[in-house]
């Protein structure tokens, strides 16, 4: 065993390689579990007691200067391979990298949040896993209330008496900016928002909705047709007329759904607004009194409006896409199609 360290410390100090590879099979030959100074190792089991110290020892020694040797070797040929990497033509042009763009649903959401914000908006986020009260109860949603049965909720938790769920609409964040302010109160709340439903060219699971929220003294309908008249006409051009037609919202009364002339036809009709000449765009209404009693604002000093879109389906009108689905499914060939896409 003597000779057997002695030969195999001569060879190590003679040691060349010159690739990494060659580095690579020194270390196996040596140090692998198959190697020579692990086979060393294993015969030592069988030296007698009185010679286990003094070859333990040298062992230790031997594995120890093996693994130096090898980590040099290894730092040597990393240093050659780098050296001969960078000795080609500096003046050549580099590889390109080709660059993302931003998704077509932040463009739009960062554009409907611009517009806002210059009338005065500031922007409320609020978490996406929420409890029953501020999605439902607190919006004029009573227990077994059917208007619950509109949105299909993935609950997180049930059995008591506020379980949390995926919020469904970011109103949610308007009750808790009602919560923490008092009047006046002028925000927008983007965000994304789950509801169970089937996957289709029309919905989806997951979207992202901006709702906003206006309250003051003296605050009228009037006042809520010309917020959204503004906002029609900065996002989608200044010859954008707008229709309200009657609907129903537990949190808001009046209620009403707004559309927008058609910016593909003009109004005259084809089969983007199906011949309409008009594509629906949001929901709005007056802050229902109890919304309002119930975040603690005084109902008979203060009203309010309240609107919500989706910004899916905004971007769907701005640039004409006509499955939901491409938003989801990362085709780098749909998402290469808004690199020139400018944000507000």
């Amino acid at each position: 065993m003597k000779e057997q360290i002695e030969k195999i410390m001569a060879e190590l100090s003679e040691l060349k390689c010159q690739t990494e590879k060659e580095v690579e099979e020194a270390r196996v030959r040596f140090l692998g579990k198959k190697g020579e100074i692990t086979a060393l190792f294993d015969e030592f089991r069988t030296i007698a007691p009185d010679l286990k110290r003094e070859f333990g020892q040298r062992l230790n020694s031997l594995k120890k200067e093996a693994q130096t040797r090898i980590d040099a070797l290894k730092a040597s040929a990393k240093s050659t391979t780098v050296s001969a990497d960078s000795a080609g033509d500096v003046t050549m042009p580099g590889d390109p990298y080709e660059l993302g763009s931003r998704h077509p649903v932040s463009i739009a959401r960062e554009e409907i949040v611009s517009i806002f914000r210059k009338f005065g908006y500031d922007v409320a986020e609020g978490p996406e896993i929420e409890d029953d009260y501020h999605v439902f109860e607190a919006l004029n949603f009573p227990p077994n209330h059917p208007a619950r049965d509109m949105q299909d909720t993935f609950f997180v938790s049930v059995g008591h008496p506020n379980p949390l769920l995926l919020r469904t609409h970011t109103s949610s964040v308007q009750v808790r900016t009602m919560e923490k302010m008092q009047p006046p109160i002028r925000v927008v709340c983007p965000g994304r928002v789950f509801r169970n439903e089937a996957i289709s060219a029309r919905a989806h699971c997951i979207f992202h909705q901006v709702e906003g929220l206006y309250i003051d003294e003296n605050v009228t309908f009037a006042d809520l047709k010309q917020a959204i008249l503004l906002f029609a006409r900065e996002m989608f051009g200044a010859d954008t007329q707008i229709r309200m037609r009657p609907s129903y919202f537990p949190f808001t009364e009046p209620s009403a759904e707004v559309d927008v002339s058609c910016n593909i036809c003009k109004g005259k009709g084809c089969n983007i607004c199906k011949g309409t000449g008009w594509l629906e765009i949001l929901g709005c209404g007056m802050v229902d009194p109890n919304v309002l009693e119930a975040s603690g604002i005084d109902s008979k000093k203060y009203s309010g409006f309240a609107f919500g879109m989706g910004v899916e389906r905004i971007a769907m009108l701005k640039w004409q896409v006509n499955d939901l689905r491409h938003y989801f499914e990362n085709d780098m060939r749909f998402l290469s199609e808004f690199s020139s896409a400018v944000n507000v």
